[in-house]
């Protein structure tokens, strides 16, 4: 098992893990790709376009708006706990030769909703 850590910038941010990932493989199997934290996201998605990253903060700051949740008495980020639980805090994806077995497309992204924060990214080979 490896831990990799991301510093995060802004409250919402969208990073590109993959090579990060990547870097830690060898062989052939499945891994694991965990986030640790209630308020952050694994998603796979399209890596060619940067503005596919704001179009899904976009959309879940339209879904889920802030201010307006139980949890914000506490401490004010009920949207950023509900917007990772939709998302998720895995993935598993395959590897071969020590490379990811991912779509043309695909990239793994950590998905920051209550940045700037440093995060960290288990990576577990399977």
């Amino acid at each position: 098992m490896v831990t990799l850590n991301f510093q995060t910038k802004k409250k919402y941010e969208v990073l590109d893990i993959t090579t990060e990932v990547e870097r830690v493989l060898e062989g052939d199997g499945v891994v694991m790709v965990f986030v640790p934290h209630a308020t952050a996201a694994i998603v796979l998605n399209e890596s060619a376009d940067p503005k596919v990253g704001e179009d899904l903060l976009d959309a879940l700051n339209k879904l889920i708006p802030e201010g307006v949740w139980q949890h914000d008495r506490i401490d004010d980020n009920a949207a950023a706990h509900i917007k990772a639980s939709i998302l998720g805090p895995s993935e598993l994806i395959p590897f071969k030769g020590g490379k990811l077995v991912l779509g043309a497309w695909q990239n793994i992204f950590l998905v920051d909703l209550d940045g700037p924060r440093n995060r960290k990214v288990i990576v577990k080979i399977l």
